[in-house]
């Protein structure tokens, strides 16, 4: 059986405010029922461990957040995520950072779960990301010195996106302008729609909407 390792924030709110935040549900759950209905298994996992933050819980028109949510092994699995020190990264044939701001201000930065998803990408994992996911590969660096996002092309949450949602003044640091100066390429569409961008085993999602393509792209990979 695939399994998929997905490691969340720890951090529970938009920046240094507190406003109530973390990992967003639907990124969570869109891509999960992907990878349930392909029979895979999964793991959450964080830096800390334990209790993980989420919002985006009470969304009553979105039927696959709600039905997931109540998901008594989800609900278990983010209960109890398993501390960075804990995780086994050859145990795991994908990676998959879904967003929230939370991210923002630890993943986007931890230098622990990039030594995982290095050594993962390089020996033949995948590396997938959605929304505000990517951030987390800025810290990702391969075993010769350079970034992963140096020869990588992306996309990720937008600036338009970030105006949209009212979060621009809050954010520790705008996602687009990072990925683009750092990654080789980095591309868009308008805001919401679903994007996702494929470059060999790492793949990035725009926005929410774009979880459930992600969950779709990594799941072809690994049935090949």
């Amino acid at each position: 059986m695939k399994k998929i390792l997905i490691p969340v924030t720890n951090h529970a709110t938009l920046g240094s405010t507190d406003e109530a935040n973390g990992t967003f549900a639907p990124e969570l759950t869109h891509a999960l029922k992907v990878f349930l209905d392909a029979g895979f298994d999964y793991d959450i996992a964080s830096i800390g461990g334990g209790k993980v933050p989420v919002y985006g819980t009470d969304m009553p028109d979105d039927a696959v957040n709600t039905q997931l949510l109540a998901d008594a092994t989800l609900q278990e699995k983010l209960a109890n995520s398993i501390p960075v020190g804990e995780v086994d990264g050859d145990a795991y044939d994908a990676v998959f950072y879904p967003g929230g701001f939370g991210l923002l201000s630890d993943l986007a930065e931890d230098k622990d779960f990039a030594a995982i998803s290095a050594k993962h990408y390089e020996d033949g994992g995948i590396v997938a990301a959605v929304c505000h996911g990517p951030a987390a590969l800025l810290p990702i660096t391969l075993s010769n010195g350079e970034k992963l996002l140096a020869h990588t092309s992306v996309t990720g949450f937008t600036r338009e996106e970030e105006v949209d949602y009212g979060t621009i003044d809050n954010i520790p640091f705008l996602l687009e302008e990072a990925l683009a100066r750092n990654a080789a390429r980095y591309s868009k569409v308008q805001p919401w729609g679903s994007f996702v961008v494929e470059d060999e085993r790492v793949i990035t999602g725009q926005n929410p909407a774009s979880a459930h393509a992600v969950g779709e792209a990594v799941a072809k990979l690994l049935a090949q």
